[in-house]
Parts: structure tokens; sequence; C-alpha cells
């Protein structure tokens, strides 16, 4: 395993690194500790010909400008909190509305908008950069300070391990989640329609105003959502489904069926013979298509046009605080957070 480090940016004053981590085969992760953010993953196709597979500006100044979420790990709450109200034990709090009247990702200045601490670590088969941040009281409007790590761990069997841990001193809310875009093209020239996608879902969340879950979870059984044989991504988006047609695509979240030793969700590309395996111990994955252009920026001189990337954001379901049996985000100081997820490369012939 090799580590280096190089120049990104600087941010309030301070000079920010990219930090990348190499194993035997070639493959590597970049990450900052700006957002504790992902800005590549360099892959091998079926020639050898390494890419980046993933969404990600060449240079901070992109992420601190447009704060397009590209890589970001996302936090307290990732996803929409209705209006952006909740209580907990009986006490109501209001935090930041900056979407249209609801709280999205954080809020205002989220987790993905701060400058992380950082260390790294290199053992005989892994490497990891973990990060770690404390968010005070009050921040977007949140109760308790919060102290959050996230470890990136890259393998020497092209797994990228993405680990949480939090901490708190008083009952507030937590669910984070890593809002990365894959790409497996390696081109954004070229959109993710065609990729294959599984999905181990039976149901997924059904959207309502304002792209917030309405509480009902839905069989996938019959619908565009049906992913649990792999199937091309465009059946999402060529279907005449009101929850497809609602945003164009996907933006939903997937209640995942949990088996040992089965994964829970993939995403290929027959072209290059990339194909990323996802494994978690969350209850939920958001997956999301880009499913605009994006307006005012490019990725590296090049447009990015709607379906440039689709997401695989592990978490408990959105709005989980204000909706029945989306289970529990409450993070108490007695019960300190954990998580993991796991994307893992594979190339097939």
């Amino acid at each position: 395993m090799h580590i280096s480090q190089k120049k990104f940016g600087t941010f309030q004053n301070q000079e920010v690194p990219a930090i990348t981590l190499t194993n035997k085969n070639g493959v590597s992760i970049t990450a900052t500790p700006f957002g504790a953010s992902i800005v590549e993953w360099n892959v091998p196709d079926q020639k050898g010909v390494l890419d980046n597979i993933i969404l990600g500006f060449n240079q901070l100044d992109e992420y601190i400008e447009y704060r397009p979420y590209y890589g970001a790990t996302i936090g307290r709450v990732a996803g929409r909190i209705s209006q952006g109200m909740f209580s907990i034990d009986g006490k109501s709090y209001q935090v930041s509305q900056n979407e249209n009247g609801n709280h999205l990702h954080g809020g205002i200045q989220g987790l993905d908008t701060k400058l992380w601490n950082f260390e790294t670590k290199k053992r005989a088969h892994e490497a990891s950069i973990i990060f770690s941040c404390e968010d005070q009281h009050g921040s977007n409007g949140y109760p308790g300070n919060i102290m959050v790590q996230v470890t990136y761990t890259l393998t020497d069997e092209d797994e990228w391990k993405v680990a949480y841990s939090a901490s708190t001193d008083q009952p507030t809310l937590f669910n984070p989640t890593n809002h990365v875009y894959f790409n497996l093209h390696g081109d954004i020239s070229k959109n993710i329609l065609d990729h294959q996608l599984f999905v181990h879902a039976e149901t997924y969340a059904e959207l309502g105003d304002s792209n917030n879950p309405t509480g009902r979870l839905l069989p996938v059984e019959g619908t565009p959502f049906d992913f649990r044989e792999a199937a091309s991504v465009s059946q999402s988006t060529e279907s005449d489904h009101p929850q497809t047609k609602k945003v164009s695509g996907l933006d939903h979240p997937f209640v995942l069926n949990p088996k040992k030793d089965q994964l829970d969700a993939s995403i290929f590309d027959e072209e290059t013979g990339r194909k990323i395996e996802m494994t978690t111990d969350q209850a939920a994955v958001v997956i999301f298509l880009h499913n605009g252009k994006a307006e005012g920026y490019t990725l590296n001189g090049q447009p990015i046009e709607a379906y440039s990337g689709i997401t695989l954001e592990t978490q408990a379901l959105p709005d989980a605080i204000n909706q029945e049996n989306f289970g529990d985000i409450i993070l108490r100081p007695e019960n300190p957070y954990t998580s993991e997820t796991v994307y893992r490369f594979v190339l097939e012939s």
C-alpha cells in the first residue's frame, strides 16, 4: 500500500491536501478533508486503462463555490427533513431550511462544508484516512455537541470501506451518508442509463410534495423500481410511472432486504467490464441519477449533463424522525453511532 499527498487548495487560510491511497493492483482512491470527500477512484477497464469512475473536481475551489455534494460526507442528517421540523423527547426543534422549505443534507453548513482533521494509517493489505470533526451545539439548529469520525479504507481486494462513528453530549439526530456518484464508463460524456443496476429491495419509499417521503413503502413488483434482477437503469427513465416521472428518473429510497453473503446492490458497465458491489449495515439506499444538467459549472472542462452519475447513498430512511416505522435516527449520549458500507470494485470479462 502507498500513501501520498498533494496540495488541493486553500480554505480559510489553511492549505488543504488531496490524499491518495494506492493498492498493489494500482487501484487508488483520493480524498480531501474538505467535507471528508472522495474526489477520485481510479480503476482499470478490460484493456487495463485506468479511469476515474466517480464524479469529482480537480481543485478545491469548485467544491466550495458550487457545493454539488460530489463524494461528500453528508450530515448530520442525509436527505430531507420535512419543513426542517422535528421533536425529540417532546421538545421541538427547527433546523435550517435550505431547499423548498425543507432541511436538506445537513442544512446550510452541513458536514460537507467543514474542514475535517485527518490522519492516515497503513497496514500490510490496506490503508486508511481517518477524518474527524466536531459539530457544535446549535449548528444548523441541531441540539448537542457531536463528535464524528469517518474512515476511508482501501484494501488490496479493491474495496473502499466507509466506516462512521459518532457520539453526542445530548440527544440529537444523526443519519449520515456518502454522496458519491458513479460513472463506470470513466467518461461523463457517456451517461449511466446503460449501467445494469441490482438492488436487493422488495419495497421503496413513495415521494410526495417537495420530494419528501409520504410514509408509504410500496412494493417494487411490477414497477420500474424492480431491480431484484439486474436491469438497465433506463427502465426508470423510460417509464410512465408517476413516481419516476415526478423526478425524471430515480431519487428514491429503497428498503434493503439484507441476507448473509448477499449483495445489497451493484452497478455494472458491460462496455468496460467494471462493476461495483455494495454491502451495508444500513436499512436503505437512496438511488439518484443526477436527473438534471448541472448549470453554471463543468467537470474538468466537460459539461455535466443529466444522468452523468448514479448514487448508492446508504442510510436510514429519509425523514425518519417524522415518519412512523422509518427507523430511529436519534443519537443519544449512552448509545454512540457506528455503521459501515463497503463498495468493492470487480472487473468482469
